[in-house]
């Protein structure tokens, strides 16, 4: 299939992402993991036609978004490497890497277009992210921070695949006499 053939998916993939970065309140520095299944975009089931072409399309949509905000992208592998993340080095300094290059059937079409199109690409285990967006229910939330809300999405699919989304907040503490921060909601 052609790439021209995917730009409304490319554009249901940034309206998406942008809707959560700002429902989220995502700020500069912070971390979205992102899950996708080409598969599922181009209305398969999951792990069962993988499209390089969609993968790359999918990906431009959320990197555009995410390159207005200054938010980093953690792409999730597929689970013939355990949803490992693909991540830029610079957004998680120090962190214990892996060596895995993920490749289309083994690692995901996503997350092989992360590795190739990152500046310095990492391949890590696992994250802790602030939100995480999930096209084609790929079960992203391993990689995000303890407390996970949903988030309604006014964008439900990126080409017939389904979309969830979540933010993550602090752990609430203390009991009845505590007193919360709602600016960290």
């Amino acid at each position: 299939m052609s790439e021209r053939l995917f730009e409304n998916e490319k554009e249901q993939a940034r309206k998406a992402c942008e809707e959560l970065c700002v429902k989220a309140g995502l700020k500069p520095g912070q971390i979205l993991a992102v899950g996708c299944s080409s598969s599922e975009v181009c209305g398969d089931r999951i792990g069962t036609n993988s499209n390089a072409d969609a993968a790359k399309a999918v990906l431009e949509g959320v990197r555009e978004a995410l390159a207005e905000r200054g938010v980093y992208l953690a792409a999730q592998c597929c689970e013939h490497l355990n949803r490992a993340i693909v991540i830029e080095r610079a957004a998680v300094p120090g962190a214990e890497t892996v060596n895995a290059v993920p490749k289309p059937k083994a690692g995901g079409s996503f997350a092989a277009a992360a590795y190739v199109s990152f500046d310095d690409p990492v391949v890590v285990e696992e994250i802790k992210a602030d939100a995480g967006l999930d096209i084609g229910d790929t079960l992203i939330g391993m990689h995000l921070r303890k407390v996970a809300v949903p988030v309604r999405l006014e964008q439900k699919t990126v080409g017939m695949a389904h979309v969830a989304a979540a933010r993550t907040r602090p752990k609430y503490i203390g009991g009845e006499r505590a007193v919360y921060d709602e600016k960290l909601e």
